[in-house]
């Protein structure tokens, strides 16, 4: 009988050693669901012999580095990630010799890449709209100092689909730029227009935001004209796609199906000119991937950097 006893108090005693860590990872997905993130990353990086880089930033065309925010939030925060105003924007300066093309956009981002010696270590390069042109070019510039890079929703590229931005362009140059541009709003209502443009997902906005932000973007809008201006001209419109095949850093795409500024035929451009890219195409997306996917953003740019040993090209379609 003794026996018998001790038979059960050691099975109850290992029931009870099982149990703890299985409760406790039941707990964790219930509680911490972020932890479990972290520990699967870790896991990774882990098995692979993987160092994550250091991350940098930049926004698109009238933006601020504020745009990461949405998306940095569902990024593992021990990265090392830095979101820097484009030349001219926010609290960068502006002079009246300084050249906004995207060359020299690329010029002034390396100069602040060398100052903070960001570039001791290769480091993964993020850009989105103009930042997307503004960072292939960048990549293809100085490939040493890139280890990865991802675009997102890039300008730069000869669009084998014509947008609504498009349409808007084409009246544009025919008014000799007389009319008002889209991407650059004085009224609350062409703020409502821009970012029905820029984005697949309706966001209600009450009237006394899109004044506010209006209101904001008021006194930079003849800056903004000049950028604009700037980045359409002969040296800039196409500028990523005449570098593409100078980039030698592995490379992401990531884009908004129902993208009306830029359109998603671009990505076919990236992947024929990069056979190796790995593609990420959006559904029910617009141009503000970072604002209207902010959570799924982050988790292909990790899964990206994460699995660079072992991806080679692909185009992949995502809900």
């Amino acid at each position: 009988m003794a026996a018998d006893l001790d038979m059960v108090n050691l099975l109850v005693l290992a029931g009870a050693t099982l149990a703890i860590p299985i409760l406790s990872f039941v707990a964790s997905f219930i509680l911490w669901p972020s932890a479990l993130i972290k520990i699967y990353y870790w896991y990774w990086r882990r098995t692979l012999g993987l160092q994550v880089p250091s991350i940098l930033m930049l926004h698109g065309f009238s933006a601020h580095k504020d745009t990461w925010l949405t998306m940095v939030k569902y990024l593992p925060k021990h990265l090392h990630i830095l979101c820097v105003d484009m030349p001219g924007h926010e609290g960068t300066t502006r002079t009246n010799s300084e050249d906004y093309s995207i060359q020299g956009q690329v010029k002034r981002i390396h100069q602040f890449v060398e100052n903070v010696r960001l570039n001791r270590k290769p480091f993964h390069l993020v850009g989105t709209s103009m930042g997307g042109n503004v960072a292939g070019v960048y990549a293809a510039s100085f490939p040493s100092e890139i280890c990865s890079i991802t675009l997102i929703c890039p300008a730069g590229i000869r669009y084998p689909c014509e947008t609504k931005f498009d349409n808007h362009l084409q009246d544009l140059e025919h008014s000799h730029y007389t009319l008002s541009i889209p991407l650059i709003p004085s009224t609350p209502e062409e703020m409502e227009d821009m970012l029905r443009l820029c984005s697949h997902v309706r966001f209600k906005i009450p009237q006394q935001i899109l004044q506010g932000l209006v209101d904001v973007r008021l006194p930079h809008n003849d800056f903004y004209q000049e950028v604009f201006m700037e980045i359409l001209s002969e040296n800039s419109r196409y500028a990523l796609q005449e570098n593409l095949q100078l980039i030698t850093a592995p490379l992401q795409v990531i884009w908004g199906k129902q993208d009306q500024v830029v359109d998603v035929s671009g990505a076919v451009v990236v992947a024929e000119a990069l056979p190796g890219c790995r593609v990420d195409l959006l559904e029910n997306c617009g141009h503000s991937v970072v604002m209207e996917r902010p959570r799924r953003t982050a988790k292909l740019i990790m899964e990206f950097i994460i699995s660079l040993g072992t991806t080679s090209g692909t185009i992949k379609k995502h809900s």
